[in-house]
C-alpha cells in the first residue's frame, strides 16, 4: 500500500491512480524496485506479497524468476495486478482470515502494510502471514516508526506466532537499523 502520510482510507482507494505514482518515479529515474532488490537477496523460491497494492514487488520478483502470488483486500488494486500481470496468481481478500492453501520460503509486507490493518487487528495480520512462513522461512516487514504501530508491538506479535527477529534495517537498501531511525524493515525467521 501507499507510503504517504495523507493515504486515503480502505474504501478510497484506486489502484490504476496508485499505479501511476509508482510509474512517474520510474519514468524519473527514481529507483521503485528497493522492496523486490531485498527479498532476493534472501535466495526465495517463492514468496507471498501481502498487501500486494497493484503488485509491483511481486511483478519484480516474477520477473527475476521467483514464484510470486499477491494478495490484497481491496478489489480496485487487484484489477490493476491483474491488467498488468494476468499471468501471475492475484487473490482479493485480508491475509488475517485468508486461506491460500500453501506456504512460502518469504512473505513480505511492503509499503507500511501493518498501517493500513484497522486499528487493533495487526496481531491478527501477523499470524496470518506467519501461517503462510514455511519451516525454515521468512516474514519481511517494512514500515513507518511513529504511526501507531511500534516496534516493540509487531515482534511480541511475531514472537506469539512463532517467528523470532532474526535482522532489522532502516531501509529496504541495508542501512543499519538504530533508535532515531523512521522506517523500520524487519526480518523475522521461523528458525
Amino acid at each position: 500500500m501507499s507510503t504517504d502520510d495523507e493515504s486515503p482510507g480502505p474504501t478510497e482507494w484506486d489502484g490504476d491512480r496508485y499505479q501511476e505514482r509508482f510509474d512517474r518515479l520510474a519514468a524519473s529515474g527514481n529507483d521503485v524496485h528497493g522492496e523486490a532488490d531485498f527479498v532476493e537477496r534472501l535466495r526465495p523460491r517463492s514468496v507471498l506479497d501481502a498487501g500486494c497494492g497493484t503488485g509491483r514487488v511481486a511483478r519484480a520478483l516474477a520477473s527475476r524468476g521467483i514464484e510470486t502470488v499477491g494478495i490484497d483486500r481491496d478489489p480496485s488494486m487487484i484489477a490493476t495486478a491483474r491488467r498488468l500481470a494476468p499471468e501471475l496468481e492475484w487473490q482479493v481478500g485480508d491475509v488475517a482470515d485468508s486461506h491460500l492453501g500453501r506456504q512460502f520460503d518469504v512473505v513480505v509486507m511492503a509499503g507500511n502494510v501493518p498501517l493500513f490493518t484497522p486499528a487493533g487487528t495487526q496481531q491478527a495480520l501477523v499470524a496470518g502471514c506467519a501461517r503462510y512462513v514455511r519451516s525454515g522461512g521468512t516474514l519481511v516487514a517494512g514500515f513507518q516508526l511513529g504511526r501507531g504501530y511500534a516496534l516493540d508491538s509487531y515482534d511480541e506479535h511475531c514472537r506469539q506466532v512463532g517467528l523470532t527477529l532474526f535482522a532489522r534495517f532502516s531501509t529496504w537498501s541495508n542501512e543499519e537499523f538504530d533508535q532515531s531511525s523512521d522506517y523500520a524493515v524487519s526480518v523475522h525467521s521461523t528458525l
